[in-house]
């Protein structure tokens, strides 16, 4: 998707989430930037969403990332957010949710 990305991915226990989403975000800004893709420099917004899943989920959740682009049809990113959220039993503050792509 063009304001989003999806990762489905396994950790330990011990590790650490803070630590693997800046080594990801601060890699493939590096990446994209030195390529230059974009025209300016490309960053991350601050923040990331993360939810846990079980193995015997793993299928549900492949076919939903792997169904982006049909569910987008129905509501944007940020509707899509707030539903994760809920469906988390998350309490969120709108004021600190991701901002639209202008």
């Amino acid at each position: 998707m063009s304001d989003h990305v999806h990762l489905f991915m396994g950790m330990r226990p011990n590790q650490s989430l803070s630590d693997l989403m800046q080594d990801i975000k601060g890699s493939s800004s590096k990446w994209i930037n030195d390529r230059k893709f974009l025209r300016g420099r490309f960053e991350w917004q601050e923040g990331y969403g993360a939810f846990s899943y079980g193995k015997s989920q793993i299928g549900e959740v492949m076919a939903y990332i792997r169904d982006q682009e049909v569910h987008h049809r129905n509501f944007n990113f940020l509707d899509e957010y707030k539903m994760f959220l809920e469906k988390f039993n998350v309490e969120y503050d709108s004021r600190y949710i991701f901002k639209p792509i202008e």
